[in-house]
């Protein structure tokens, strides 16, 4: 384990798309925190987890005498660890509507989350949408340009500055990239600004140099 105060423990970075969410909070936070990995898809892997999280899932955060195992709960947990970094919305309404898609995000989905599993570096990966995943797909193009024009010119995250909302759609934005599922208006220009981002940028790098590119 780390010796940093706050230890993240994730699954691959290319696939574990909670993962990406949790290291997001993370990095907004401005928190020093260290790095820990369990191997997903090997044969180690289910007992690797099961002594890592309480539930056997990762992400989870340790930090002090309890560990977080939920993204979402890490996320909150971080908001009022760092509250000069504003990781919700200031405005209460706003910040009303950033939980409300997150918390969507959190427990919806299921389609998209089947047909179209994260693999961060893939492009052009040929897929047959199901009429349940094409529903998903267009609720979330719903879903950004709302919060888009919520934000009124405030920046170019889903509700002007970044927030906790962007790091719960981030791995989704990663998958229309990776499935090139086009997008159009508001929504695909937030999804350019997502991968642009310095963080994502990261990521995809930390990716490459996982699978040793």
């Amino acid at each position: 384990m780390s010796d940093a105060a706050y230890t993240l423990v994730m699954g691959d970075k290319a696939w574990s798309s909670w993962s990406l969410r949790a290291w997001l909070v993370m990095r907004r936070s401005g928190v020093a925190f260290g790095e820990e990995m369990v191997r997903l898809r090997q044969p180690s892997s289910r007992s690797a987890l099961d002594a890592a999280s309480p539930s056997g899932k990762v992400p989870v955060l340790c930090h002090g005498p309890v560990p977080l195992w939920d993204s979402l709960a890490i996320a909150e947990y971080m908001a009022e660890q760092a509250p000069g970094a504003h990781l919700w919305p200031q405005a209460s309404a706003i910040r009303a509507h950033a939980r409300a898609i997150s918390a969507e995000m959190h427990s919806g989905f299921a389609a998209l989350r089947q047909t179209l599993p994260m693999d961060f570096l893939a492009r052009g990966v040929a897929v047959t949408l199901t009429e349940d995943t094409a529903r998903d797909i267009a609720r979330i193009a719903e879903i950004w340009t709302t919060a888009r024009a919520s934000a009124k010119g405030g920046g170019p995250y889903l509700f002007g500055g970044w927030s906790i909302a962007d790091a719960m759609y981030a791995p989704v934005v990663s998958r229309f990239v990776t499935y090139s599922v086009a997008l159009n208006g508001a929504a695909r220009a937030y999804a350019e600004t997502m991968m642009a981002d310095a963080d994502m940028q990261y990521w995809g790098a930390a990716c490459r140099a996982d699978a040793g590119g």
